[in-house]
């Protein structure tokens, strides 16, 4: 091994430091980070996981943890004999934690998709979620330093830039006159009409603002995508969450969303097996899917984390737990089959990646013919579908 490797685990916020951790560290050889995650007791298993496979692979290099699991698995993580030693979470874009010139430039690499960080942290208290722990207090980047990372993604070539964040709709609360997450967008489609695609990373829908909804309605260059932080389908698990909206709020924002933009696909995260769910509670969840046309569903059975008000709550056996996850999936799974073949033998106009498949405005995933290359936007015209792949 030479230069040196980042491993990226979790959300799409640490994608985007990957990224920016990588560029910092271009110069350095014979080292290994992993950017770890901890929203759940499965993502420290994994992060655990790639520690010690990294390790295997790289017997000589220094290895290095950071991202959340770092800082909220400390001690567990700085006893694992492969580690070598943990960079805080919110020291990782600093290039002094990696003891490397502060004047490193941190060119973006030529890449698909472009993920920038507009926000970082959250404010509010979620009662199953660590994150605040590991991100601290929600921070938004100006409008100018959006539109400068925009900027650098474009000059290398990225046709598709994805707005990300811990908490994005809460961009712009801490800044000078408190704008709207619409306006950030906004001026992000005004200043680069060369942009010819951006997309929105996970929305609490109860915060995006009349500006944002209506670009979502009428501004084809933002894709017709929204992934919503739902979480559960029944208002008293919502309640026990501390969650801010009502199952009812996410149906009317859906429903004004599918009246302005009909091709709009959602997704969602929702939890199986929260701490005093009943078989009414999952029933509601099971009902949501169906009643907002889930079909981009990321399902988390539920796992306590330590130090959080629902881990002191009645919990729900394990095997019900995982029972419930998967009746989730199964759900979901059938709902994305229905959308799918709606998407057959009609164009679609589809962003190649690296691994011969690539991705439509509404996130469908396609297989393209051999050879094509990354970071073409292509019309194709599928004639099936085969395990969640239009072909």
């Amino acid at each position: 091994m030479n230069e040196a490797q980042v491993i990226s685990l979790g959300c799409r916020l640490n994608i985007s430091e990957s990224e920016q951790i990588r560029a910092m560290l271009a110069q350095e050889r014979d080292l290994v980070v992993v950017n770890s995650c901890a929203v759940t007791s499965e993502a420290v298993r994994q992060t655990r996981q790639a520690i010690r496979r990294a390790r295997r692979a790289n017997p000589d290099a220094r290895l290095l943890v950071t991202g959340c699991a770092a800082d909220i698995e400390r001690d567990q993580l700085a006893a694992m004999p492969e580690v070598d030693g943990l960079v805080a979470n919110t020291a990782k874009l600093d290039a002094r934690a990696w003891n490397v010139p502060a004047e490193a430039p941190p060119a973006p690499q030529d890449r698909t998709r472009a993920f920038i960080a507009v926000q970082n942290g959250c404010d509010h208290a979620c009662t199953f979620c660590v994150i605040p722990q590991g991100r601290g207090s929600s921070r938004s980047l100006t409008i100018a330093q959006v539109l400068a990372e925009v900027e650098r993604h474009l000059d290398h070539g990225a046709p598709e830039v994805v707005l990300t964040g811990v908490d994005v709709t809460s961009w712009g609360h801490d800044l000078p006159g408190t704008p709207p997450l619409g306006e950030l967008v906004r001026a992000v489609l005004d200043t680069f009409p060369q942009l010819r695609r951006l997309r929105m990373s996970s929305l609490d829908g109860i915060e995006i603002d009349p500006l944002l909804l209506e670009l979502f309605g009428h501004e084809q260059r933002l894709m017709p995508h929204l992934h919503l932080s739902l979480q559960h389908g029944h208002d008293l698990i919502l309640k026990r969450m501390k969650r801010r909206h009502l199952t009812r709020d996410a149906i009317e924002l859906v429903e004004r969303i599918a009246e302005l933009r009909p091709e709009t696909a959602v997704g969602s995260d929702l939890i199986a097996g929260f701490p005093t769910e009943t078989e009414e509670h999952h029933a509601a969840n099971l009902a949501v899917i169906r009643q907002l046309k889930i079909v981009h569903a990321h399902i988390f059975p539920y796992s306590p984390r330590p130090g959080t008000p629902a881990a002191r709550m009645p919990q729900v056996e394990r095997a019900e737990v995982k029972r419930r996850a998967a009746e989730l999936r199964a759900a979901a799974t059938a709902t994305r089959d229905g959308w799918l073949a709606s998407l057959v033998d009609k164009p679609h106009a589809v962003l190649a990646e690296r691994d011969g498949t690539g991705y439509t405005p509404h996130f469908a995933r396609v297989s393209l013919p051999e050879g094509t290359p990354a970071g073409d936007i292509l019309t194709v015209t599928p004639t099936a579908f085969e395990n969640g792949l239009l072909q």
